[in-house]
């Protein structure tokens, strides 16, 4: 278990836009799959089983891009507790030379599964992936 969560991405050739680059709409999708599997990395299976999240807000700063076949690699990380609903999440994407090209701070908020109603992240659930001291 840990704070942070790492996937490669390699840009394929439905995710160049007319620029020639991959397209925003993908970055965001990329974001949301690095939060989600370090979510069923890291979640306890009961709490994968009760809850599930929806993106509330996305802050992107896109420093670079890529072209099709080049790959990036995502580090997601949580830095902080949970505010009431919400859980932020901090992701940045690195070239294969180590270069940032895009970071986000990403804000999810706790759905419970039976009701679909947002709900207060429990200690237990967010205890997995808060920095260790």
């Amino acid at each position: 278990m840990s704070n942070s969560h790492t996937l490669t991405f390699t840009a394929a050739r439905e995710h160049i836009d007319t620029n020639g680059h991959v397209n925003n709409a993908v970055w965001v999708r990329w974001m949301e799959e690095v939060a989600a599997a370090h979510w069923l990395a890291d979640a306890r299976a009961q709490d994968i089983a009760t809850y599930s999240w929806i993106v509330t807000r996305h802050e992107i700063d896109y420093r670079g891009n890529i072209g099709e076949g080049d790959s990036v690699t995502a580090v997601t990380q949580v830095l902080g507790p949970a505010r009431g609903v919400r859980f932020d999440r901090h992701i940045v994407f690195t070239d294969a030379a180590g270069r940032e090209l895009v970071r986000a701070r990403t804000t999810w908020a706790l759905v419970e599964r039976s009701t679909g109603r947002l709900t207060r992240v429990p200690p237990e659930l967010a205890a997995p992936f808060l920095p260790r001291s």
